[in-house]
């Protein structure tokens, strides 16, 4: 598998990261059970903050793609391939669109709407 990272390009580089691992997988460059590298390994060759790469592995974990097996390493999810399709970033996406639509649809205002999910989700990060 082979990883390149564009620095120049809008897409963050964890963003990047994270889609070519998921298309390495869907492409069948990495199978299931396969070992990635540590991530101060893999932080190393690609010339990446360890924290980027952790962030990239976090989400991946999050999404069942690799897991993590303690001292032994990271490895491939043995449900990568079929993991990797989904788009977690556009469930959210368009669940927010239908509570949005729905709250519009009740007569809610745009500010109304900003400020309620505002206060939500700054007491979910308490």
């Amino acid at each position: 598998m082979k990883i390149a990272i564009n620095i120049e390009d809008s897409t963050p580089l964890f963003a990047q990261l994270v889609k070519q691992i998921k298309e390495a997988v869907i492409t069948e460059q990495i199978h299931p059970g396969s070992p990635l590298p540590s991530i101060r390994q893999l932080a190393n060759d690609l010339d990446l903050n360890n924290k980027t790469v952790a962030k990239a592995y976090k989400l991946l974990e999050r999404d069942s793609v690799i897991q993590t097996r303690g001292y032994r390493g990271t490895f491939i999810h043995p449900d990568a391939k079929q993991n990797s399709q989904v788009d977690i970033n556009e469930l959210v996406a368009n669940k927010l669109n239908e509570t949005i639509t729905a709250l519009k649809e009740s007569g809610a205002t745009d500010s109304e709407i900003r400020i309620a999910f505002g206060n939500l989700m700054n007491k979910r990060n308490i």
